[in-house]
């Protein structure tokens, strides 16, 4: 019963991926479709959207590139529609995520399930670290723990 209370916790920091993620890393991007828009610095990827960066994969039928203002680089990718990412052994699924590919920061919101070898969490929101290779889980977070098995 004590466990109970603690599966179900507000907010909980696991790791997250194998090693930790250089956000400076060039960002490969492969979708069926591309539409480009010049006046505000967009572009959209659809159908079977894949992201690679480093050791990192983000897949997502939708992911919306946005530039830097001065088109030097990319300032945040946003996949919508069904977002899964994977780095090292770690797998998280949510409905729509949002990388800040300068911080390395990643928000993924709506049924986030991360699912770490035999043991999953469920939560409404995850914010991972790619640099730290850290996650913070909160808002209704739920696991379930299993007691240590007796020899």
């Amino acid at each position: 019963m004590a466990l109970g209370g603690m599966a179900q916790a507000q907010g909980m920091q696991v790791a997250f991926g194998s090693t930790a993620q250089d956000s400076g890393l060039p960002v490969e991007v492969t979708a069926a479709n591309l539409d480009v828009d010049q006046n505000d610095g967009t572009a959209i990827f659809t159908g079977d959207v894949l992201v690679g960066q480093g050791e990192m994969r983000l897949s997502a039928p939708r992911v919306q590139v946005v530039y830097l203002a001065d088109r030097s680089g990319i300032a945040r990718l946003q996949a919508t529609g069904g977002v899964t990412l994977v780095s090292g052994e770690d797998a998280a699924e949510a409905k729509q995520a949002d990388y800040d590919v300068q911080s390395g920061m990643i928000e993924m919101t709506g049924d986030v399930l991360l699912v770490q070898g035999p043991a999953a969490l469920t939560a409404d929101k995850m914010s991972v670290d790619t640099v730290a290779g850290t996650a913070h889980m909160n808002g209704r977070v739920k696991t379930v723990l299993q007691p240590e098995k007796q020899q």
